[in-house]
């Protein structure tokens, strides 16, 4: 009897510690969940605080150029010449130049960093010669502007002897454009799923049939975005400009032909105070040109989404 006894206290005391060890893990469950939901909260916290602050910081932006540039923005502004000395009247050949030398940087650095893109990301083994491209082009994205137009003048106007002109100025601005498509276009194309090829090839396609047919549209939306990128930073650059096409209020006809860009107007009214009304409409301008270009582009990317 007393055997039995020590056993069934024996049991007891098992199974006591069982529930015991039971109770533990489950307090322990919840707190590690307490925690997890605790760090979630905190990292969504600091992330809406971030992208508040950028929304906010845009908006500041935006409404002080808005406030100070609307009272200038007008047809006369924008459809007449800049005359005397205090620059009054309009800035229609600003306009006029700055797209002009921007779509001309766009067709000659485009193809060249598409292709480039597509050889590293398609057919380029991966070795020490991709890793050196990729360098050299994530070091002249880099390169100060300044350092570029000082480049620009030195090669293309005293080497090549191109006159200081929309030429000069698109090419120094296609080097500065170059390695911001290339770059967008090679991780646009990597990231399109390897099942979109096999199917293609599974079909009879070609490499070059898959990666022109198949990849490059299935990757344009991402393609468009980097484009957009390197197409911002061409219209808002002031040295390349400056030093390759020069200051001239000029009505671009050839790309020959020298003019002033929007970014060296602005530059040249604020910098020396000659007039500041002028200034901040033209900034709010050439915001307008950009925003356009942007809503142009976000058009072209819902329609490739729609396609694919």
């Amino acid at each position: 009897m007393r055997e039995m006894f020590a056993e069934d206290r024996e049991r007891l005391k098992e199974l006591g510690v069982g529930a015991m060890d039971k109770s533990a893990r489950s307090q322990a469950r919840q707190a590690r969940r307490v925690r997890e939901r605790l760090a979630n909260s905190a990292a969504l916290t600091v992330l809406l605080i971030a992208a508040g602050i950028t929304v906010a910081a845009l908006a500041v932006i935006i409404l002080y150029v808005l406030i100070h540039g609307a009272p200038s923005i007008s047809p006369r502004f924008i459809f007449t010449w800049p005359h005397g000395v205090n620059a009054e009247g309009g800035i229609w050949p600003t306009i006029v130049s700055t797209i002009y030398v921007t779509a001309l940087a766009m067709l000659i650095a485009t193809p060249i960093a598409v292709l480039a893109a597509v050889y590293l990301a398609e057919y380029a083994r991966q070795g020490r010669i991709v890793t050196i491209i990729r360098f050299a082009a994530d070091s002249l994205a880099s390169v100060p502007s300044i350092v570029m137009g000082l480049f620009g003048l030195a090669f293309f106007v005293d080497a090549f002897h191109l006159p200081m002109s929309m030429l000069a100025a698109a090419l120094a601005l296609a080097l500065l454009m170059l390695p911001i498509i290339m770059r967008a276009t090679e991780e646009a194309i990597r990231a399109v799923p390897r099942y979109i090829r096999w199917g293609s090839y599974g079909l009879g396609a070609t490499k070059w049939q898959t990666v022109s047919k198949v990849v490059l549209p299935w990757a344009m939306p991402r393609i468009i975005t980097g484009l957009v990128l390197a197409m911002g930073r061409a219209i808002g650059e002031t040295a390349v400009v400056f030093y390759t096409m020069g200051m001239a209020i000029n009505m671009p006809l050839t790309p020959l032909d020298s003019g002033r860009s929007m970014a060296v107007h602005l530059y040249m009214l604020a910098v020396d105070g000659i007039n500041l009304k002028a200034a901040y409409g033209t900034a709010l301008m050439l915001m307008i040109i950009i925003l356009v270009l942007n809503s142009l582009a976000h058009l072209i990317q819902r329609r490739y989404r729609k396609v694919r």
